[in-house]
């Protein structure tokens, strides 16, 4: 079928093509918009406002640092007493073993003084045995100098225990 040359073109067709390319020029447009914005939130939320030194510790994992066996004397109750215990440290990582390890007479100094403190009756109990871990956690975390950060120990895990 031959066009009439007579027929005047019909203005809606000639106005679809340009309608069609800006179109999908606004769709590419928005959807490169979303995609990038996308790409920027999942950055964001999974890098860009970490702190990198949580970071750090949370992919270290714990190191465990054993403690020579103490022998101490206990406050009288009924008798002499005395205590052996031994346990191992649980710490951030392997600077804070080294760090401990530099000073333990620091940290033997500090637990000798509280188990000689204690008596049969305090330890004796599961209780008591968990109270005696919270308080050795808290003498060895206290700063070995002044101005300096506490130390990163997180559990005591008691290996031997004998009170007599």
């Amino acid at each position: 079928m031959k066009a009439n040359p007579k027929m005047k073109a019909d203005p809606k067709a000639e106005a679809a093509p340009k309608s069609s390319t800006k179109k999908i020029l606004v769709i590419a447009a928005v959807a490169t918009l979303v995609v990038g914005l996308s790409g920027g939130a999942a950055w964001y939320f999974t890098q860009g406002n970490a702190d990198p030194s949580k970071a750090a510790r949370k992919a270290a994992k714990p190191e465990f640092l054993a403690i020579e066996p103490f022998t101490v004397n206990l406050q009288p109750e009924n008798g002499e007493q005395y205590l052996q215990i031994q346990f191992t440290l649980q710490v951030a990582s392997l600077e804070q073993a080294e760090l401990i390890k530099t000073n333990m007479a620091r940290v033997r100094s500090r637990v000798l003084l509280l188990l000689s403190a204690k008596k049969a009756s305090d330890l004796s109990t599961v209780e008591g045995k968990g109270l005696l871990s919270k308080e050795i956690i808290a003498a060895v975390k206290l700063p070995f100098y002044d101005k300096a950060p506490p130390q990163e120990v997180s559990d005591v895990l008691f290996t031997s225990f004998i009170i007599q």
